[in-house]
């Protein structure tokens, strides 16, 4: 197993298009090992911190979406 290290530079420069063929792969969830999926999920968990206009159609796939726990 690889250690997923990616910077803001990176991140910086990563296309809508890069975002799109990501969360295509996360939706087919379609990985030989969990922890691919899991990187994949963890960088475009990266992706919506520093580039949420990206990651904004595919926000369903990060469960970022408000809780109420009252």
């Amino acid at each position: 197993m690889k250690t997923l290290s990616i910077s803001k530079k990176e991140i910086a420069a990563i296309s809508a298009a890069e975002v799109e063929e990501l969360a295509t792969r996360l939706e087919m969830d379609n990985y030989s090992n969990a922890f691919d999926g899991l990187n994949d999920w963890h960088l475009l968990r990266a992706i919506a911190f520093q580039r949420p206009e990206l990651v904004e159609p595919y926000v369903h796939l990060l469960d970022l979406e408000p809780y109420d726990e009252a």
